[in-house]
């Protein structure tokens, strides 16, 4: 799959047009994001990655960034610290989470859902149009209550 771009240049005071064609794939290289907190790796992947002006952020959980510990606490307190690290994540992109489009959330216990929910509009309150967003209720990694994901395209 091709890109093409008409490309124009003045030159003696007349104008030259010509199309450029590039490898869609090789436009614009995918960038690594990292946690800027985060010293411990939990696994093969990137915190995000950044294509074309999109972000996407992997699946957080209520993690301490530096000892990369699970914190435990009630859904509330897991679903803050989890949107914490997100919002970490997309200002280290150039984001915030106004730029968000689409979330999604996995839920250990589905019946958190109304507790979960008043903090995530916590954090979405001046956003005025909120993103898409799928709820599961998910086994998760290390009993953890909440893991989120989200996709943001950069303003």
């Amino acid at each position: 799959m091709l890109w093409e771009s008409p490309v124009c240049e003045v030159i003696e005071e007349k104008l030259f047009c010509w199309i450029v064609h590039a490898p869609l794939l090789n436009f614009m290289p995918k960038k690594e994001i990292k946690h800027p907190e985060k010293e411990k790796s939990t696994g093969a992947y990137s915190a995000a990655v950044e294509i074309d002006g999109w972000v996407y952020v992997s699946g957080q959980g209520p993690i301490d960034a530096k000892t990369a510990e699970v914190i435990r606490g009630t859904i509330e307190q897991e679903t803050e610290l989890t949107l914490k690290h997100i919002e970490t994540i997309l200002k280290a992109a150039g984001c915030s989470l106004n730029d968000v489009v689409k979330s999604t959330v996995h839920l250990s216990d589905i019946e958190d859902f109304d507790r979960f929910n008043a903090v995530y509009k916590k954090f979405f309150k001046d956003v005025p149009v909120l993103p898409a967003r799928t709820t599961v209720q998910s086994t998760l990694w290390n009993a953890i209550k909440v893991e989120i994901d989200v996709v943001a395209r950069k303003a």
